[in-house]
């Protein structure tokens, strides 16, 4: 079964999130700050991602967010389309296909972040569907500060 290319355009949101410093260092320890293996044993490599004084000495003048914990709130819209009854998606037969983020600026605890995002692409290819969905994040002042695409796979 098709999905309806005529759900290109359709949009979601705005969904809104304050960014907190104790996710972020959560985040980052988490991750071992991109440090494969690091977990959460030891702090991750780069003290501006959980020491609030290291962060004011830093270029950016505070604590910042690992560059993937925009996940946590990027990914609102493409949520939102994927359990859009009026999409009529196979939520059992859909696959994470990819994901990319664009960052435009860091993310930094207070930060509210407010994340809208469209339904750009929708074919198919090779027996299944394709769904792309970009979002835009914006922060307090209205920069942006991340773009997502995302895309899934739904099997027939």
């Amino acid at each position: 079964m098709s999905i309806d290319p005529g759900h290109v355009g359709r949009k979601y949101g705005p969904f809104e999130y304050q960014l907190g410093l104790e996710k972020m260092r959560e985040f980052a320890f988490a991750i071992g700050g991109g440090n494969p293996g690091m977990g959460v044993s030891e702090p991750p490599p780069d003290p501006v991602l959980y020491d609030v004084e290291a962060g004011k000495r830093s270029r950016h003048g505070s604590v910042i967010a690992f560059p993937t914990f925009a996940v946590v709130f990027a990914i609102r819209p493409f949520s939102a389309a994927m359990m859009d009854p009026a999409l009529g998606l196979n939520l059992l037969m859909l696959v994470h296909g990819e994901q990319e983020l664009e960052f435009f600026d860091v993310m930094r605890p207070g930060d509210v972040m407010t994340t809208r995002g469209e339904i750009t692409q929708i074919f198919e290819k090779a027996g299944k569907d394709f769904v792309t969905v970009v979002t835009e994040s914006t922060n307090q002042a209205g920069k942006v500060v991340v773009r997502g695409t995302w895309t899934a796979v739904i099997r027939h």
